[in-house]
């Protein structure tokens, strides 16, 4: 009795297959196979990371107020305007301070004039008690003599008297003018500057980031009209918890991930707050960002501390498929490819952390083809080093 023995399996690879594509011919049927490169996912020693997130601040800004109570006549600027140092950016009503500056000249004048009568009525008065006195001292030589009566000597000492009184009232009068005209002068100086106060400038060259009023509302000091913020040099506040503080130090260089701009820069920690915010249990680190095209004030940021080591999972970025917020990779399992579905943690270079989904020791696609599906069979071509 003859025996049959399987027919040989013939692998061809032809032309006509797409890239990394075998067919294999078995016993009259034909199946495709795709060759694959795998890596296989074992542990390994990371740096543990902590990530502090805060938002990009203006290293200097300034709240634009009114010292004094006034209305809005004009504001010359908008929001996202560029302004130089000095520039006019508020004109507030000035009328009633026009007002009581003529009020305090017009006093002042009055004090003026006041001075130039009292000069006038002091000196009379101390001619007048110059005679007095002089007369009065005849009147007592006379007495000793007795030339004249006691009477007549008690009425040249009575008008002594009256002419000392006459002369201590008209200096007293000339001090009080004096005494106006001084207070009428701080009061046009205190005008002066409250009439400075009726126009806002810029402190410095700045962008103009926010503003809270409109022409014909009232100002009213302290209460901020505009914010202005000086470009370059931005800075990331980011709120660190205090179990972290020793990871922070000033002068160090941190990676620094901008949502906003889709990019992670280097940044330098300048300042940690010494204060701990009893709320949050958290302290603030100030970190000094690069000028860059785009940064803006309030965009938030990551700033990443490498603390200790540990353990952990990694395999290569080109092997995740990412489909909306589903991460999955293809697991080698014998000659079949299966999908599997990933928890990753952060990324490391090209590299990123696995949570959950893998062991060490399997094996993965690096790269997978397009058209691979859940299933399909496969063959390593070439392992990953």
């Amino acid at each position: 009795m003859k025996r049959f023995l399987p027919l040989p399996i013939l692998i061809l690879i032809t032309a006509g297959c797409s890239q990394h594509e075998v067919r294999v011919a078995a016993a009259g049927a034909e199946q495709r196979v795709a060759a694959v490169q795998v890596e296989t996912v074992a542990d390994s020693e990371i740096a543990e990371i902590y990530q502090a997130s805060g938002s990009v601040r203006a290293r200097y800004s300034a709240a634009i107020a009114a010292k004094i109570a006034a209305n809005i006549l004009e504001i010359r600027v908008q929001t996202g305007d560029r302004v130089q140092a000095g520039q006019t950016l508020i004109v507030l009503d000035r009328r009633d301070l026009e007002a009581n500056l003529r009020r305090s000249e017009a006093a002042r004048e009055e004090a003026e004039s006041a001075i130039d009568e009292s000069e006038s009525a002091i000196e009379a008065a101390r001619t007048n008690f110059e005679l007095t006195r002089v007369t009065h001292k005849r009147f007592q030589d006379l007495l000793t003599n007795a030339s004249v009566s006691q009477q007549e000597f008690d009425e040249s000492q009575a008008r002594l008297r009256s002419a000392e009184a006459a002369l201590e009232m008209a200096a007293s009068k000339g001090r009080q003018a004096r005494a106006r005209r001084s207070q009428a002068e701080a009061e046009i100086a205190g005008v002066g500057v409250a009439l400075g106060y009726a126009t806002l400038t810029a402190p410095f060259a700045a962008l103009v980031t926010e503003r809270k009023a409109d022409p014909g509302s009232l100002a009213t000091p302290g209460a901020p009209l505009l914010t202005l913020e000086r470009e370059g040099n931005p800075r990331l506040e980011a709120s660190i918890d205090e179990s972290r503080l020793s990871l922070v130090r000033v002068g160090e260089s941190v990676a620094v991930e901008i949502d906003g701009l889709s990019r992670t820069v280097s940044g330098r920690v300048a300042e940690v707050v010494p204060s701990i915010d009893a709320a949050t249990r958290s302290f603030t680190v100030k970190i000094d960002l690069p000028a860059l095209p785009g940064l803006r004030s309030g965009m938030f940021g990551r700033a990443g501390f490498a603390g200790g080591k540990r353990g952990a999972l990694l395999v290569s970025q080109s092997a995740v498929l990412e489909r909306g917020q589903i991460r999955s990779v293809y697991v080698v399992e014998g000659d079949t490819a299966r999908l599997r579905l990933v928890t990753l943690g952060e990324g490391r270079d090209d590299r990123r952390e696995v949570l959950s989904g893998l062991t060490a020791g399997e094996r993965i696609i690096v790269k997978p083809a397009p058209l691979l599906a859940d299933g399909a069979r496969v063959a390593i071509e070439e392992a990953a080093k």
